[in-house]
């Protein structure tokens, strides 16, 4: 089975991420994204914000907001059949994100260098970038 024909749970299940608070299919408490791999190599998901997860009245938490997006670049790896943790992080907030807007997560690899890795993640409202990222990944040795 190929990484990118693999469902997202049996990929969440090969690549130790079926716990996972933002994507994992075994965690009650998860966000549940589910990022499909498109034919050019990146990644999307769509994500629903909650007011459970805002910082400032009615605007989601910066570090939710970081977080989907270090997991979108983290789906984009697994689907290009590479396990990665972050080793560098840079988000650049571009407009607040009310807390119970519709989303879309998109990651893309910019560079493949093994063992090092570097993507680049938005996230959009009505093709409109709110954030953005980009991250260093190093590849995850396999127990």
């Amino acid at each position: 089975m190929s990484a990118i024909t693999d469902t997202a749970e049996g990929m969440g299940v090969r690549n130790g991420h079926s716990q996972c608070l933002l994507c994992g299919t075994l965690n009650p408490r998860s966000l549940g994204l589910a990022f499909q791999p498109l034919p050019n190599g990146e990644v999307r998901a769509s994500f629903q914000a909650q007011p459970e997860l805002q910082g400032y009245d009615g605007i989601l938490h910066g570090g939710v907001i970081a977080s989907v997006l270090d997991a979108a670049m983290t789906h984009c790896l697994f689907h290009h059949g590479v396990q990665g943790v972050t080793g560098d992080l840079q988000v650049r907030y571009v407009r607040s994100v009310a807390c119970d807007a519709a989303l879309e997560i998109r990651a893309r690899l910019l560079h493949a260098r093994p063992p090092l890795y570097r993507l680049k993640a938005e996230l959009c409202r009505d093709e409109q970038i709110l954030a953005w990222a980009k991250a260093t990944f190093m590849q995850r040795r396999r127990p």
